[in-house]
């Protein structure tokens, strides 16, 4: 278990870092402080501190999940495609300033990560809510992205 985990947590945070290469400044540019943001908009450390838990609580879920699942080609897409959803929204998002692209990236990781949460519960059962933290955090973000996109 402690090697999936090592794995699943190098791999996880290495999406968020391999992201935050290509965000210009984020949360602090200029290009994001002048936006019209949603009034239910955190403070900027919120992100950070959001992501770390939600990436160790995912490492866990996924690391818990892979001796259980037997399709391991259906996890390893599955897991693939949340990671490069992840790693090509703070591209698209911070550096392109493409708020509609973004705002697709995102709305496609939220429903995988859906799809997941329901998909794989009756195997999980209650480590099911290892994964709740950024199923929550992504329909927060999509409504902050869908704001910025609506009135911008």
């Amino acid at each position: 278990m402690i090697y999936r985990l090592i794995i699943f947590l190098i791999l996880n945070f290495g999406a968020l870092a391999l992201g935050g290469l290509f965000t210009n400044n984020g949360v602090s540019s200029v290009w994001y402080a002048e936006l019209n943001k949603a009034p239910w908009t955190p403070p900027g450390w919120v992100f950070g501190a959001a992501w770390t838990f939600i990436m160790i609580s995912f490492s866990f879920y996924i690391a818990y999940l892979w001796p259980v699942q037997n399709n391991k080609f259906l996890l390893v897409m599955l897991f693939a495609l949340q990671w490069l959803l992840n790693v090509m929204w703070n591209p698209v998002f911070f550096y392109y300033h493409n708020a509609s692209v973004g705002l697709i990236i995102i709305s496609l990781l939220t429903l995988l990560i859906a799809f997941m949460v329901f998909f794989f519960s009756p195997l999980m059962k209650a480590k099911t809510l290892l994964l709740l933290p950024y199923f929550l955090w992504l329909i927060i973000a999509t409504s902050l992205n869908a704001y910025i996109f609506l009135k911008n």
